[in-house]
């Protein structure tokens, strides 16, 4: 007992904190924090209740929660259960073995009876016993050919280590067998750094050994770096001077043979036709070859690879000399125009943003204008940076314009759509040609659809605090010449049906519908007043509603209706 502390605060204390407890088990289920419940399970060593808690509600820890309670049962000697709970955690390839690795008898009886991927492990461990043959055994069952090779390299027996890579084909071991060769037999090590794909050691044997006939198939199969490095070997050798030539010359025959036969050029074959830089061929030949190369791929309509083979010949050109500058952006456009044409938005904005070019920032932002950015925040921002970047202020006015009609047609949020058309104005003010005549135009309509749009939302936002004044201006703003489509004249009837439904004035409120039905006969005007008006506007003064109006509010009831369910 504390001291002096009775009995009944004792008990008053505890009571606390047992209340606590309860009431945290109570909020713990309501937040449907069930992995906070199995953990205080286990914790609390309340195993079956945390089992229980993860199979039905936290089957995202369900693996970790068996996983433990194995743990727990072999701290405590039951064996044969938790080896059950390993395999249902899926641990057991390691757990089991090291949980059993004292008693060997029964490792072995279980190693055997599940016949999984725990056969290497077993083998491994039967090397390290140093029963070799067993091991070789539970190898071949765990289809572990390297360990095979090397097991029979260890014993000497190299023939019966060939026949396993040979017959597999396995590159780990034909590349183990390969270095065994080295030493003492060069041919073998060649083969088996072949069947490898190990083309580079291969090629430094031959370089090596003088296995000059060799060496020509190897530096066929390996890449554009070793096929150079194979034809400098003849060409300072002195011998097989043929053979150097073909070597240098295979990525002409290569595109020769593309662009006579048709065959597609991939951009593994492309990236093998190219060369890489070096003294063996001049800047102006390898500029040649990218761009023939750029021109067969154009051909057969591969455009980022061909945009990609004229950006890299125009790069190795660029400031040596004017000529090779005017190619370099020549290229560049001529690879933008071509990446356009495939329509791959990620790489057109990547290559923009490389390039750093005026024309191509407009190009891009032309061509991004064309996608649904009204949707997507991400392409609205680079189309707004690229026609900065590209300093076009006309352009970026006349996007920033777009953006406005569509905050007005699709949201009817005139709040966003002022302050679109103010940055438009500031563009134009900015624009080298604003004192032209044409461009004075523009902008006087520009502050003629701000000033309309302006005093629009200035009736709205003065509504809360003094509605009939709000009304007053409004229809004052009714008589404003060229009105819409700066306001649409619907949404400004609109606003005015809607407030003489709210205070009672139906009778009012449908003289403002007849008359806004006889400005816009063609269009549908509940696009413009709320369903809640026209269903008022109906029950109270007996009137029907159009056909064409009730199928509008059904479609836009079954919209709202289906956004809801996506949330």
């Amino acid at each position: 007992m504390a001291l002096g502390q009775t009995p009944c605060e004792l008990w008053s204390v505890a009571f606390v904190w047992i209340c606590k407890f309860w009431i945290w088990l109570n909020l713990c289920k309501c937040c449907q924090r069930y992995d906070l419940l199995n953990n205080f399970y286990q914790a609390s060593g309340k195993w079956q209740q945390a089992l229980e808690t993860a199979e039905v509600h936290d089957r995202i820890h369900l693996r970790a929660t068996y996983y433990s309670y194995a743990k727990y049962l072999e701290s405590m000697g039951d064996k044969t259960l938790a080896l059950t709970y390993y395999e249902k955690s899926d641990t057991h390839r390691v757990e089991v073995p090291r949980m059993l690795q004292d008693d060997t008898s029964s490792l072995e009886i279980y190693v055997n009876k599940m016949k999984d991927n725990i056969y290497k492990w077993w083998a491994q461990y039967l090397e390290s016993q140093a029963d070799l043959d067993s091991a070789l055994h539970f190898y071949e069952c765990a289809q572990d050919y390297l360990s095979l090779v090397r097991i029979f390299c260890y014993r000497g027996d190299i023939q019966k280590a060939s026949e396993i890579a040979n017959n597999t084909g396995d590159r780990a071991a034909s590349y183990h067998l390969a270095r065994h060769y080295e030493g003492h037999d060069i041919k073998q090590a060649v083969h088996f750094y072949t069947r490898a794909q190990a083309y580079n050691n291969a090629i430094r044997l031959c370089k090596e050994n003088g296995l000059d006939d060799q060496l020509m198939n190897l530096a066929l199969l390996s890449n554009p770096e070793d096929m150079m490095e194979a034809a400098c070997y003849y060409e300072e050798k002195g011998s097989h001077l043929d053979r150097a030539v073909a070597l240098y010359h295979k990525y002409h025959q290569a595109l020769e043979l593309c662009v006579t036969q048709n065959l597609t050029i991939t951009e593994d074959l492309a990236e093998r036709m190219t060369v890489p830089d070096s003294k063996d061929m001049s800047e102006e030949a390898r500029k040649e070859l990218l761009e023939r190369i750029a021109d067969c791929c154009m051909r057969q309509g591969n455009y980022h690879l061909a945009t990609k083979k004229y950006t890299q010949a125009g790069n190795k050109l660029k400031g040596k000399k004017k000529y090779a500058s005017c190619c370099y952006t020549g290229n560049e456009i001529i690879a933008m125009r071509a990446l356009l044409k495939s329509g791959d938005t990620e790489k057109i904005v990547f290559f923009a943003n490389v390039s750093r070019q005026k024309e191509l920032f407009i190009l891009a932002a032309n061509y991004l204008q064309s996608l649904d950015w009204r949707k997507d925040p991400d392409i609205l921002k680079t189309i707004i940076g690229f026609y900065t970047k590209g300093r076009a202020p006309d352009l970026l006015a006349g996007f920033y314009e777009a953006c406005a009609q569509v905050e007005i047609d699709d949201y009817q949020n005139y709040e966003k759509a002022l302050d679109a058309l103010t940055e438009a104005s500031k563009c134009l003010s900015k624009a080298k040609d604003a004192s032209s005549g044409q461009q004075e135009v523009r902008l006087a309509d520009l502050q003629h659809k701000i000033t309309l749009i302006r005093k629009f939302v200035h009736i709205r936002s003065l509504y809360s605090e003094d509605a009939s004044e709000a009304v007053q201006l409004c229809e004052t703003l009714l008589e404003e010449p060229e009105l819409d489509p700066a306001v649409r004249i619907g949404d400004v009837f609109g606003f005015l049906i809607e407030h003489h439904c709210q205070q009672g004035n139906f009778q009012l409120a449908n003289r403002k519908l007849e008359q806004l039905q006889k400005l816009l006969p063609s269009q549908n005007v509940s696009y413009y007043i709320s369903q809640a008006s026209l269903v008022a506007l109906q029950k109270e003064l007996g009137i029907p509603m159009d056909r064409s109006d009730k199928i509008h509010i059904s479609k836009e009831e079954d919209e709202v209706e289906e956004d809801l369910n996506m949330f």
